[in-house]
């Protein structure tokens, strides 16, 4: 896809990556871009950037676990901008501290809504949206914790599997109705994401020696890898992980993962490496 002149709506553009997204889809020429979050003040700042940027703004503080807020927001953005080619369902969270099985059950209902119903309501309302324009592309954000357990918070990555199986199971909208969905699966990334895993100020203990061995992805790298699978029509049900560097100024990993097959089988692979299983 040409994204000069394209609109497109992004989720949780408050900040980190998709805010970088939106800032990325404005230096490509896109029309306009609607930004829902939670934060009103982040919001703010991403419309000031990519207006300077020459993009039109749509901005909505919008909780994605409402099907009636996404609903109404879909509506405005389309009928704002005439229309949409572009989705990216990007917000999400995490349970932090108390870690599992501790983990309040408020806390898991919280990332269940907003990772996973909240990509589903929007992948649902993306497909009506953009089929009324001939066809567009959805991104959804998973991660790679889809990729293993993660014992310290598995309704994250349950949720982020889940994120998975949506799209490999909505590989076939590409044919019947010409909208490509796929999925970006970013590593360790530097956000506020990251003090989210412990109190909300710094990270949980449980990370600590993983950020200490890892080199953080910015957001503009996985803002890139978004890109890239908007610009390729020939990805729909894909996978694309990036991956933390293993060296300080190498570039981060990517792997291009195109149906579940490939998904999966990387997953045994993965498991095997980390076990010590030839």
């Amino acid at each position: 896809m040409d994204i000069n002149g394209k609109n497109a709506l992004i989720t949780g553009a408050a900040a980190g990556i998709g805010q970088a997204t939106a800032f990325a889809l404005a230096d490509a020429g896109a029309h306009g871009i609607a930004l829902a979050d939670l934060d009103e003040n982040g919001l703010a700042d991403t419309a000031r950037v990519i207006e300077q940027k020459g993009a039109r703004a749509v901005v909505g503080r919008v909780d994605v676990t409402d099907s009636d807020q996404q609903r109404a927001f879909f509506e405005e953005a389309e009928f704002e901008l005439g229309g949409l080619d572009i989705v990216h369902n990007n917000a999400g969270t995490i349970c932090g501290e108390p870690i599992w099985p501790e983990t309040p059950l408020e806390k898991i209902g919280l990332v269940v809504s907003v990772n996973l119903i909240g990509v589903m309501y929007g992948t649902r309302l993306a497909v009506d949206a953009l089929s009324r324009r001939g066809g567009g592309v959805i991104i959804n954000t998973a991660s790679t914790a889809s990729l293993g357990p993660m014992p310290a918070d598995p309704m994250y990555s349950a949720t982020k599997t889940g994120v998975v199986n949506l799209v490999h199971a909505s590989a076939g909208l590409a044919a019947t109705h010409k909208i490509r969905v796929n999925a970006i699966l970013p590593g360790m990334t530097q956000t506020q994401f990251i003090a989210r895993t412990g109190d909300g100020t710094k990270p949980a203990e449980w990370l600590g020696p993983a950020l200490a061995h890892a080199t953080m992805l910015t957001t503009e790298q996985i803002a890139e890898g978004v890109m890239t699978l908007v610009q390729d029509d020939q990805r729909a049900g894909e996978c694309l992980i990036v991956d933390n560097p293993p060296g300080v100024g190498e570039p981060p990993q990517t792997t291009r993962l195109k149906d579940p097959v490939e998904f999966y089988g990387y997953i045994a692979e993965r498991a095997k490496a980390l076990a010590g299983v030839n």
